[in-house]
């Protein structure tokens, strides 16, 4: 347990800041989510507008630290790659 002043605030913005990451990162599952139900649909068009709103927030989440931004250029990646072969 926290004993100082300065460590008694420290929990506490981490409690803040991890409430904030798992929200952001709770929206970016859900983003990536729609593509993959609209690509498992089969509907190109609906996986095509899918993927070009997920991809800003997975980019954002990267660029605040809630993914790596490798990782995150992966999914973004590996999301347009599967978009594609349905749009055949």
């Amino acid at each position: 347990m926290a004993n100082t002043t300065s460590a008694k605030k420290a929990v506490r913005k981490i409690e803040a800041r991890t409430a904030v990451n798992r929200s952001r990162r709770s929206n970016m599952r859900t983003f990536i989510r729609k593509v993959e139900e609209a690509i498992a649909s089969g509907d190109a068009e609906a996986a095509k507008t899918a993927l070009n709103t997920a991809e800003p927030v997975i980019m954002r989440a990267a660029q605040n630290g809630i993914v790596h931004k490798n990782t995150a250029s992966r999914k973004v990646s590996r999301l347009a790659a599967q978009v594609k072969t349905i749009a055949k």
